[in-house]
């Protein structure tokens, strides 16, 4: 039977409106005269309203306070042209304020501009939750400044880095060397290869000790948050915000450490380049500038040099920022640190779980030497951690070990000694268990974060998902 596109218009357009209306966006869509034609009930919500309230009927009619150049949708009709991630700020019709991160977008139909879509999405608990953050930093800060020989701010120290290794060992004369200077340093590392640990060690080798260290993932915040949080705000900027000293300010004559560089949206770093080369910072939505004395380090652990190339970070603040640099080797590389890194990780974790674990066993330590550990020593100590919460006795086994380890441990085993039985194996077979090795390697690289690993595989989140029941759940 052939199929008839037309009958299924309704049914399509029903099924669309209801995966809209499921989504944790605000949805706003006008026609090109402005009136609305579709309204979910998360945007309902962010504004107070039902849906009877708005739909079919002008913008102007629903929101009076409204008018040409202030509403993005009748904006973007107007000229065509897209609104992206644009903050706003408010109060609803019930008395709530809100801050949302609005993208508008033109419809098209056959290249003709037909309306505009609103897809608002809520930080306003974000907003709020980095405010108080930094309002607690600021008082964390004043307090350490009057009891700057009491108040330890950081943990770590160049004699906490556990290493036999000689590129590491060369790493660490190198940071205690440039920890006497004020110059920024650049620290490329994978995940869990201690990064910050080295950052730490550097701040408290170096003659800002006793003054603030802050540390922020620029990953970690939204975009149109993280200037607030880096720079400060001002009362009455178009933020809303109130009079807010940024993290450039409460670390004043200390340092300030941003992980994940590669992550800051490219339009805030030219304003990053300004503070690192004229030590001054300007808050958001103020005209006054602030002298600042700042050490910056940053830290990225991908390929610097490719996310200058993909255009993740501007090659005039990469140069800046990239004064002394350090590129910290995986623990795979590392082979003379995994043994020396088990034994100290045993011996915290006695102490915590007061137990007596001694060693582990030569099968344990052979998997441990073989195992290219993708999560690094972060890895390797949750590694520790889970088989001594399970394990009695006094030695961690080999079947102590999580499973992904020992699938690991299995496929290098058997490799070339079982090249008979892998002979017998189709083609599926053999690219499914590639495909495994590639899921649980994603997986751990994220620490278990799944919409990450997926973003890491270029697969959608839920076939992620569906692969880790087929392949993980046994």
């Amino acid at each position: 039977m052939p199929n008839k596109p037309i009958d299924m218009v309704p049914e399509a357009k029903e099924m669309l409106e209801s995966i809209l209306q499921t989504i944790d966006e605000g949805i706003h869509v006008v026609n090109q005269d402005g009136i609305t034609i579709f309204y979910n009930h998360v945007a309902a919500k962010h504004d107070g309203l039902k849906l009877e309230e708005v739909i079919n009927r002008h913008l102007f009619d629903v929101f009076p306070s409204l008018d040409t150049e202030s509403s993005t949708l009748l904006k973007v009709i107007e000229t065509g042209q897209p609104i992206i991630n644009q903050q706003q700020q408010y109060t609803n019709k019930n008395g709530q304020q809100l801050v949302t991160v609005n993208t508008t977008l033109p419809i098209y139909v056959k290249s003709k501009l037909v309306g505009a879509i609103e897809i608002a999405k809520d930080v306003s608990k974000i907003k709020d939750l980095s405010e108080k953050l930094v309002e607690l930093q600021a008082k964390v800060q004043s307090s350490t400044i009057k009891n700057a020989s009491t108040v330890e701010q950081t943990t770590y120290h160049f004699n906490d880095i556990i290493t036999a290794d000689e590129q590491m060992k060369k790493i660490i004369r190198f940071s205690k060397k440039a920890a006497a200077t004020n110059s920024p340093v650049f620290i490329q590392g994978e995940t869990g290869t201690g990064k910050e640990l080295l950052v730490q060690a550097i701040h408290n080798f170096s003659p800002r000790k006793e003054k603030a260290f802050i540390a922020l993932n620029c990953a970690a915040l939204p975009a149109s948050l993280l200037e607030g949080i880096l720079f400060g705000t001002v009362k009455g900027s178009f933020t809303g915000a109130e009079n807010r000293p940024g993290l450039f300010e409460l670390a004043h004559n200390g340092t300030l450490f941003l992980d994940e560089i590669n992550s800051m949206p490219i339009e805030l770093q030219p304003k990053l380049l300004r503070v690192l080369q004229d030590g001054v910072v300007r808050r958001v939505g103020d005209i006054v500038n602030r002298k600042v004395n700042v050490r910056v380090i940053a830290a990225t652990n991908v390929n610097p040099q490719e996310a200058v190339a993909k255009g993740l970070i501007r090659s005039d603040l990469y140069y800046r920022i990239n004064v002394v640099n350090f590129t910290i080797p995986p623990l795979r590389v590392r082979k003379e640190d995994i043994s020396l890194l088990t034994k100290y990780f045993i011996h915290q974790f006695n102490e915590r779980f007061q137990k007596h674990i001694l060693s582990t066993s030569s099968q344990v330590e052979e998997v441990f030497y073989s195992y290219h550990w993708p999560g690094n020593i972060r890895e390797l100590e949750h590694t520790i951690e889970y088989a001594m919460n399970i394990m009695d006795g006094d030695q961690i086994e080999y079947y102590h070990l999580p499973v992904y380890i020992q699938g690991f441990a299995e496929e290098s085993r058997e490799g070339d000694a079982s090249i008979s039985r892998k002979e017998g194996d189709g083609l599926k077979e053999r690219l499914e268990e590639m495909e495994k090795l590639w899921i649980v390697e994603a997986l751990q690289k994220e620490d278990g974060n799944i919409q990450k690993a997926a973003k890491r595989l270029k697969i959608p989140r839920q076939t992620l998902q569906y692969k880790m029941n087929k392949y993980l759940s046994n």
